[in-house]
């Protein structure tokens, strides 16, 4: 019957935080052997935020989630469940997500870190909008939140540039909607460990012999971006019956205006309906989805009812995509 209710994943507040600190290119010239020119021309960065030391991972994610709970209207001891995209945690262990919840005094949820580098947040959507779906709870506070700042490399040029710290996060809880209503309507995750070798962290708690600074050889990774996030965003547009026509907004992971564009060109997608902060963030990982997301529904940009579409790639490589109406 078209009547009839699903149980689904709605998106009811969005929150961010970003380190005090704003780092220019200018002032990244004077850090390394670069220019504002050079980093704007082929990253389209004109500035990141750099985190103070007290501005862990869990400090952004809680200050962001609790900017999502209170836009929600939801008090922090009804929450289910946090979920943390992170690559960049406070401790090996106990998780992010559990320092989060200490802080936000969320006494009724459990939580756990997702580790899928800056595809960590739609990873989150996917694991959040199941557990909603199969009744397991029903609300789930999905942040991303990162501090790339140290685990960068400031001899490396070609990657010091691109990163940034912050965080982002969406509350979802369940709702009995038509099949025309809000919510997230699917996810796409796809994973390649043979390309592991093009981005990653040369170290961890096991490997006392590695530094531990992020390695990235941009050429290969820019050459499978555009084709592999185009491939899912179509898939999450098959999956749902609709066409490129059909989507208000894509939000795209902020790693490089380049990449942003290619895909765009590769939908079809005019301009003015992809949003875009890499210009402001950086490449802030797993926080760069829900960053720009928050702030395009807080600016007015993104309206209920409209259909919003997301995609990110990051280190694994993992990349997927999700669909979501307002």
């Amino acid at each position: 019957m078209s009547d009839t209710l699903i149980r689904r994943a709605v998106l009811t507040g969005t929150g961010t935080y970003l380190p005090e600190k704003i780092v220019t290119n200018a002032e990244m010239a004077q850090r390394v052997d670069t220019s504002d020119e050079w980093i704007t021309e082929r990253t389209g960065i004109r500035q990141r935020h750099f985190a103070a030391p007290y501005e862990t991972a869990s400090f952004m994610g809680a200050a962001a989630g609790r900017a999502a709970l209170e836009a929600a209207g939801m008090a922090p001891e009804k929450l289910g469940a946090i979920i943390v995209g992170t690559s960049t945690p406070d401790n090996a262990f106990p998780s992010t997500a559990v320092h989060i919840q200490a802080a936000l005094e969320a006494t009724s949820a459990y939580g756990f870190d997702l580790a899928a580098a800056c595809s960590g947040f739609i990873y989150g959507l996917s694991v959040a909008d199941a557990m909603i779906r199969a009744g397991q709870v029903d609300s789930v506070l999905v942040i991303g939140s990162e501090v790339y700042s140290r685990i960068l490399n400031f001899e490396d040029r070609g990657t010091c540039v691109l990163f940034g710290d912050g965080a982002g996060a969406v509350l979802l809880e369940a709702r009995n909607v038509p099949k025309d209503g809000p919510g997230l309507l699917s996810t796409h995750l796809h994973s390649d460990g043979r390309l592991a070798d093009i981005l990653y962290v040369d170290g961890a708690v096991g490997r006392l012999d590695m530094p531990g600074h992020l390695v990235m050889h941009g050429k290969e990774v820019f050459r499978h971006a555009v084709n592999l996030l185009s491939g899912a965003v179509n898939e999450a547009l098959a999956a749902n019956q609709l066409t490129a026509a059909d989507i208000d907004w894509l939000v795209p992971h902020q790693a490089n205006k380049r990449i942003i564009d290619g895909v765009g060109k590769k939908l079809g997608l005019p301009a003015e309906r992809v949003v875009v902060t890499v210009d402001k963030h950086a490449n802030t990982s797993a926080a760069s989805i829900p960053l720009a997301l928050a702030m395009a529904v807080q600016d007015g940009r993104i309206k209920p009812g409209q259909l919003v579409l997301l995609e990110a790639l990051g280190g694994g490589l993992t990349w997927g995509s999700a669909l979501l109406r307002l």
